[in-house]
């Protein structure tokens, strides 16, 4: 199930969309289990998909001169991911200033329902080589994250 992924909407109080990732054993280390790097990549491709979902999707934002450098990071590992392992990534936007974008991550076991990981991402929006606001710049985007974000 590498790469597949569903919306999934609300889910009691929580609004989210899930991204599912299984484990590839050139992921791995030298202990066996997924090497430290490959989870800002996951990140990185649960994003994607879910800016996708909205609209607002970085092939879309490029093509526009836009590019959303990541400014920020968090990982925190709570347990170990191995090989063959399938992972239910959790992205959500946290934070929508018109110019900085903030994701919060989950990452669980599919099998047990650990949670594995919890993670952040900030980002700001560039244009020319300079900082902008989707706000000012294109309402478009400006909306798509502003109606996420009011999901909660």
């Amino acid at each position: 199930r590498a790469g597949k992924y569903s919306f999934m909407g609300r889910q009691g109080d929580k609004y989210m969309f899930e991204y599912f990732m299984k484990a590839r054993y050139h992921e791995t280390d030298q202990m066996g289990i997924i090497h430290h790097s490959h989870y800002v990549k996951w990140m990185e491709d649960a994003r994607v998909e879910y800016l996708n979902s909205i609209g607002a999707g970085y092939a879309q934002i490029e093509k526009d001169g836009i590019v959303s450098p990541v400014v920020s990071l968090s990982v925190e590992y709570k347990s170990s991911v191995r090989f063959d392992d399938t992972v239910k990534i959790e992205v959500k936007i946290s934070n929508y200033t018109g110019a900085t974008l903030e994701f919060d991550y989950k990452f669980y076991d599919l099998s047990s329902g650990m949670l594995c990981t919890v993670a952040h991402s900030k980002h700001c929006f560039e244009q020319d080589g300079r900082v902008i606001s989707l706000r000012r710049s294109h309402p478009k985007y400006d909306l798509a994250m502003k109606d996420e974000l009011n999901k909660e």
